[in-house]
């Protein structure tokens, strides 16, 4: 690609000429340079400010979805003439959901990459939601997604089970008490994870079939991450819902325990996502690839 494309894209996804010059490691002005050139092109403005923010015009967006499809060809053509040379390389992006991020794929991705040296994989991490938004966008290339509703415009493939359990921290009140029952789980605290969570599309979900409206739950406050979660908890009397694969170390350091609630058990899918119609042959190799791993 031209380089004033990829000073283009830097500017559209930051919209931020100053971001975009840092993350390029070049001045603003080399940066506004490129993008006069561009517009100068095109004969049309690409970007609008309003205030202190830039925008993208409609010309803008239509050339920033094109020049993210030159550029996926672009990686695409490089892995394929890797594999004709027998040295399979070539760069893409994955978003991932915040507890695939930090509990799942990673030892899956340092095993990948054991085995495909050359191809470098760059990590991103938000809520389900957040994920699918930029796949669609196509600012990644697939996403590693939590939640069980579907996006239309994307194809999604299971890989790995996983099921939510309820926790509490080791000096809570509810520590020695074996099991639950649905009633003590609207009374008691919680802490969950925050909206557009899969972990909470999901609990939504399982609690639903029981009659019970998440709404009616006795939330005290909703945090962004399993981990903050997990902390809070060491200094708070009350319970969580989070993915058993978050937890396992906090298990069997006896920092956190575990709590049976009597008639509820919440499985969910993690799964695979790709734009529809822009499957790249490195998302086909990591797809395989992860549903041949031992997670």
């Amino acid at each position: 690609m031209d380089y004033r494309d990829t000073v283009f894209i830097a500017v559209a996804e930051n919209l931020n000429f100053s971001k975009a010059a840092e993350e390029l490691n070049i001045s603003q002005p080399a940066v506004t340079k490129h993008i006069r050139e561009l517009e100068n092109r095109y004969h049309t403005n690409l970007f609008e400010r309003k205030g202190n923010k830039v925008f993208l015009t409609p010309a803008g967006e239509k050339v920033y979805n094109s020049f993210k499809e030159i550029a996926r060809k672009y990686r695409e053509l490089d892995f394929e003439i890797g594999q004709l040379n027998h040295h399979i390389s070539g760069t893409f992006k994955i978003g991932a959901s915040s507890t695939i991020s930090q509990y799942v794929i990673p030892r899956a991705i340092a095993s990948f990459h054991k085995r495909y040296p050359r191809i470098e994989i760059i990590l991103m991490n938000g809520n389900s939601f957040e994920m699918e938004k930029l796949l669609l966008e196509n600012q990644i290339d697939m996403a590693l997604v939590e939640n069980h509703t579907s996006q239309a415009g994307i194809s999604y493939h299971h890989f790995l089970d996983d099921e939510l359990v309820v926790i509490t921290g080791v000096n809570s009140v509810y520590a020695k008490r074996k099991h639950l029952t649905l009633e003590d789980l609207r009374q008691i605290p919680l802490v969950l994870r925050e909206q557009g969570s899969g972990t909470l599309e999901v609990l939504r979900e399982a609690l639903s079939l029981h009659g019970i409206d998440i709404n009616s739950l006795n939330t005290l406050i909703h945090l962004g991450s399993t981990e903050s979660i997990k902390n809070f908890l060491l200094e708070f009397d009350g319970l969580a819902i989070v993915s058993e694969k978050a937890v396992k170390t906090e298990l069997y350091l006896k920092t956190h325990v575990q709590l049976k609630v009597k008639g509820l058990s919440i499985n969910r899918r993690f799964r695979l996502a790709y734009k529809q119609g822009h499957k790249s042959r490195q998302v086909e190799l990591f797809e395989n690839f992860l549903r041949n791993y031992n997670f």
